[in-house]
């Protein structure tokens, strides 16, 4: 019974974070285009964290109560397998608690991609907002402004999950916009719509 509780508390907490740790994987992995395929997991996000948290408080209530007191003569003074003690379900605790709270800390994954921009011509800077279906987290704002700063030209790359949204700068005679919906859309996030400034 303990043994389930660990395995169930591990499984909720790693699909909790599955939509946020998806991107990440996937600049690891160099396949940009499956960040969004866990995006729908998102709005169960608050029940799995409430799950984990029960499931945790049970399995320590479940070792941490005092064991009933059985009159035997025989020897009982084995000790419990590491899976069945105490810090193998600290350790499990600390990681549900580390992926549980990986949204918060997953821009440490994504390399810095700003770079230093010569602008000739002020009128070659141009402004676009795309509005982005799919983002979750921090996470995805950090993956989708990853694919878009490795194009040359751009100024300012920045995106809210939030908002829903990507407001990028560029010098039109390095990029296009064209070029900005391939890298937003590389990463498996839909464009719904883009406002020209």
């Amino acid at each position: 019974m303990k043994n389930k509780l660990v395995i169930t508390s591990l499984l909720t907490a790693i699909t909790a974070s599955l939509c946020c740790i998806t991107p990440v994987l996937a600049l690891i992995a160099g396949t940009s285009g499956v960040a969004s395929t866990f995006s729908w997991i998102e709005p169960f996000r608050p029940y799995l964290i409430g799950l984990t948290i029960l499931v945790l408080v049970f399995a320590w209530y479940q070792k941490l109560k005092p064991e009933k007191e059985i009159d035997c003569e025989c020897e009982t003074d084995e000790k419990p397998k590491f899976i069945q003690s105490k810090t193998f379900l600290g350790i499990i605790t600390v990681f549900a608690i580390i992926m549980l709270a990986f949204p918060y800390y997953s821009s440490i994954f994504y390399p810095n991609t700003e770079k230093q921009v010569l602008v000739v011509d002020k009128s070659n800077i141009k402004i676009t907002e795309y509005k982005i279906d799919g983002m979750t987290c921090a996470s995805c704002e950090e993956h989708v402004n990853h694919e878009v700063n490795k194009l040359n030209g751009i100024i300012n790359s920045n995106t809210s999950y939030k908002k829903g949204n990507a407001i990028i700068e560029f010098d039109k005679t390095k990029t296009n916009k064209r070029e900005i919906e391939k890298a937003i859309i590389s990463t498996g996030y839909k464009i719904t719509d883009k406002i020209e400034n």
